[in-house]
């Protein structure tokens, strides 16, 4: 007697490779890669794991900029279906800066409990100055574009962010009017979506290149020269994603904190191996929807906070970096410093934009202390490897807010979150819920 179809269907997919357990047999196989490319110098593998890894990252970065500029368009104008917008922004963008600043002082603590810059080896004269800088005046001019093109083709983020909210709030202000340029711009997102979704699946592959490459070049010998700096910022970082955040959860959402990980762990995962805010927001986004966030709001905090919040690559990693670059240099930091790092990080995370690295970001925090800018040399060898869980701190805050202000306002779905632990890879949304028509979400007065 045959099975029933649907008894089938049950075990095919109770044997099917769970994403995230491909997820860690790609940094397995790339830690290995890497290690027998390096220790038996075996120069056709690294370049094959250089090239795996370049690909993947190309592939994610053709499809940012479109993304960013239709992500933030819908989001902006997806607010007109929520009541009480302007305060569930306003909420976001506030919470947003509290997680920052608890980051940001947290990486500060750490760096000066363990003074990462002592006992290096490193010294002035190692140092160089990037190709890319930022500076206040950098920062604030840059975020307007001098035309329209540029922006997309040089894939400068903030300037296709500042063109998308100048194209939403236009779009607002017509209402009926704009109705087919937004249906237009939602079909094009539903499209990039689709081909990133397509990308994403190639995760595993692009874990191999990429940690294969990151071993290959830099070895252990390299980590071990930074082993203090790098515990630093993968320590910091633990702490405001398994600390900081689970604390929030329990004590402001009050909702179930391991629940959270199990929902949001698809996109901390592949942030972890992307290295890329941006490119792992669709993720991000169906997670957070997952744990009981209503879409119209998600749609509006997601794709702000892909381009804006960055508690690893804006908080943590400045400070820690600031202190280590003090110390190589033999520059005193005071009280004022400190403080000066906190303002920086919460008011010009929005230089990251998303984008793998935050080197935009630390020399602007460096610029503002007076630090040489040479300093950033010290640490572009390693910035691969501190990335990954830079990013992966990032993505996670990114979901952490939404979920706070969506309990705080009374509008999160709580037996969807209690529910929520599917990867979004292996268990589509169900079709009904994509055809439905979005009710209005009421948040209490």
């Amino acid at each position: 007697m045959s099975a029933s179809p649907q008894a089938q269907a049950s075990a095919k997919a109770s044997f099917k490779f769970p994403f995230w357990a491909q997820i860690i047999a790609g940094l397995v196989l790339g830690v290995l890669f890497g290690w027998i490319a390096r220790s038996q110098d075996v120069s056709w593998l690294g370049t094959t794991l250089e090239k795996t890894g370049d690909i993947f990252v190309q592939l994610l970065k053709l499809a940012i900029a479109p993304l960013v500029f239709f992500a933030i368009l819908v989001s902006i104008t997806n607010l007109r279906k929520v009541d009480n917008a302007a305060r569930l922004a306003s909420r976001t963008l506030l919470w947003f800066m509290i997680t920052s600043l608890i980051a940001v002082g947290i990486g500060i603590a750490i760096g000066l409990l363990t003074d990462p810059g002592a006992g290096t080896g490193l010294t002035a004269a190692d140092g160089k100055e990037p190709k890319k800088t930022g500076s206040w005046i950098d920062f604030l001019t840059g975020i307007v574009p001098t035309d329209i093109v540029t922006p997309f083709t040089e894939l400068k983020v903030l300037q296709i962010v500042f063109l998308a909210v100048v194209a939403g709030i236009a779009a607002l202000q017509l209402g009926s009017k704009a109705k087919p340029v937004l249906d237009l711009a939602e079909a094009v997102l539903e499209l990039l979506q689709k081909a990133l979704w397509w990308v994403i699946r190639l995760a595993p592959i692009g874990t191999i290149g990429l940690i294969g490459t990151a071993i290959a070049t830099y070895g252990w010998e390299l980590i071990g020269k930074y082993a203090t700096f790098t515990a630093d910022v993968y320590i910091g970082c633990a702490l405001v994603m398994f600390g900081v955040y689970p604390l929030l959860l329990a004590t402001v959402a009050k909702v179930n904190p391991l629940q959270f990980f199990k929902g949001a762990w698809p996109a901390i995962q592949l942030a972890f191996v992307s290295r890329s805010s941006v490119g792992t927001m669709p993720v991000t986004q169906k997670v957070t929807e997952r744990l009981g966030v209503p879409k119209e709001y998600a749609s509006f905090a997601v794709p702000f906070g892909a381009t804006t919040k960055m508690d690893g690559c804006a908080a943590i990693y400045p400070a820690l970096a600031a202190i280590f670059i003090a110390q190589i240099f033999d520059v005193q930091l005071g009280i004022k410093e400190y403080l000066l790092i906190a303002f920086v990080s919460v008011i010009g995370s929005a230089a990251t934009a998303g984008l793998t690295g935050a080197t935009v970001m630390l020399t602007l925090t460096l610029s503002t202390l007076g630090l040489p800018l040479a300093g950033v040399g010290l640490l572009m060898a390693i910035d691969p490897i501190l990335d990954m869980m830079r990013t992966a701190t990032n993505v996670a805050g990114q979901a952490l807010v939404p979920v706070i202000v969506s309990a705080r306002e009374g509008i999160l779905d709580k037996e969807a979150y209690a529910s929520a632990s599917a990867s979004p890879l292996d268990e589509p949304a169900p079709a009904a819920a994509e055809t439905a028509e979005p009710e209005p979400v009421a948040v209490p007065a």
